[in-house]
């Protein structure tokens, strides 16, 4: 799967499928949970915008029941994951890492960017910084 092409649903699992940590049996009750988590924790706008760049069967799990983000951490997201997808903790956070490792791939950098802007810092550890908190390295000086 190259950067920000647009792939279909079972590319997309079967890219959470192949990483780390995540059983092929897994992926999708995972992606479900994952994506319907992080639509809860993004704006209703910026969910839109990230489901107009998904696959049409995922598109259902990213529409975000309000506009307002609901605030929770990081803890709370890999345990409202792990209940979804009914799987235990460590399933759940590698799962987690699997699907947003994933949409960095699938989506544009500009809308990964996005969405990952709207989620405390914690969560850098398995988005990392949005896009456009990056700034360029300069080599040698």
């Amino acid at each position: 799967m190259r950067e920000g092409v647009r792939v279909n649903h079972a590319e997309f699992i079967q890219a959470v499928a192949s990483r780390p940590g995540v059983l092929p049996s897994q992926a999708e009750p995972v992606t479900r949970a994952t994506l319907e988590a992080l639509a809860e924790r993004i704006s209703g706008g910026q969910a839109r915008d990230l489901a107009s760049q998904l696959p049409e069967e995922l598109r259902v799990y990213v529409s975000a029941p309000d506009e307002e983000p609901v605030p929770f951490g990081l803890a709370e997201f890999f345990e409202r994951i792990q209940a979804r997808a009914a799987v235990d903790l460590q399933a759940a956070t590698d799962g987690a890492r699997a699907v947003l490792d994933t949409l960095r791939a699938a989506v544009s950098e500009k809308e990964y960017g996005d969405f990952v802007a709207q989620l405390p810092k914690e969560f850098w550890q398995l988005t990392g910084p949005a896009a456009t908190r990056l700034e360029p390295r300069r080599i040698g000086t």
